[in-house]
């Protein structure tokens, strides 16, 4: 069970690592979105690409509200809650297993 129990705890912490860097991807993209950078930039077409799909979910249930669009808060707040949810379950899986 010892194996199991060390896999869980590195799965945690490496969805830990992704989600952080998620977040500040999804900050990358905001940042950008401000100061109108080139399009066809490969750094702001990878950004645009990998944060797009989620973002486009959450604006078809939360519309652009007077210019300001709310979708990467709501992003980020999700994903906090999985890192404060998610990651330490899977913690004390791994200790219970242990």
């Amino acid at each position: 069970m010892f194996i199991l129990s060390n896999f869980l705890e590195a799965l945690a912490g490496v969805i830990n690592i992704v989600l952080s860097v998620y977040i500040w991807v999804i900050l990358g993209r905001v940042i950008i979105s401000w100061v109108n950078a080139d399009q066809y930039n490969p750094i702001v077409r990878f950004l645009y690409e990998i944060t797009e799909p989620p973002l486009r979910a959450i604006r078809r249930y939360l519309p652009v509200v007077g210019g300001f669009d709310f979708s990467p808060i709501v992003l980020i707040v999700g994903i906090i809650f999985l890192q404060s949810f998610l990651v330490p379950t899977l913690q004390q899986l791994a200790r219970a297993l242990a």
